[in-house]
């Protein structure tokens, strides 16, 4: 989707269910021969191991979360699965939450982990759809 002016960045994060254990030289070859495997290696930008939430978190994701409001207020049973405190509404709620963040930098929307990527992509492609036309008429 590069030619549409779209960049994905991953950032791994060991907070949900200590998936991701492994330290920063670890991760690339984690993914390519473990999970998912198969020599995979990823298409997009993958940044280094931090906190998405709690007294730790990368000051994007304070960014993102004081920007986006929450989806949803629920983290399910929490035993052994949420590893930092305290837990916030507005906090990701697990691995493969996404962000849309516009080229101004102004985060444009928020997706619960468990949405359907067909649906995260439907909603990307009207997205950019809207920002085309808006540049066209402009």
């Amino acid at each position: 989707m590069k030619p549409l002016g779209l960049t994905i960045l991953g950032f791994p994060c060991n907070q949900f269910g200590k998936q991701e254990p492994g330290q920063k030289h670890e991760i690339l070859p984690g993914l390519k021969h473990v999970r998912p495997g198969n020599g995979f290696v990823p298409n997009f930008l993958l940044f280094e191991k931090g906190d998405v939430n709690g007294k730790d978190e990368q000051e994007v994701f304070t960014y993102l979360k004081n920007s986006c409001p929450p989806v949803g207020d629920n983290f399910g049973n929490t035993a052994d699965r949420l590893f930092w405190e305290p837990l916030k509404t507005n906090d990701i709620k697990w691995n493969f939450e996404k962000f849309l963040v516009g080229p101004d930098g102004k985060p444009v929307m928020r997706w619960h982990p468990t949405v359907n990527i067909s649906g995260v992509r439907a909603d990307i492609h009207k997205y950019l759809l809207q920002r085309y036309t808006q540049d066209f008429l402009n």
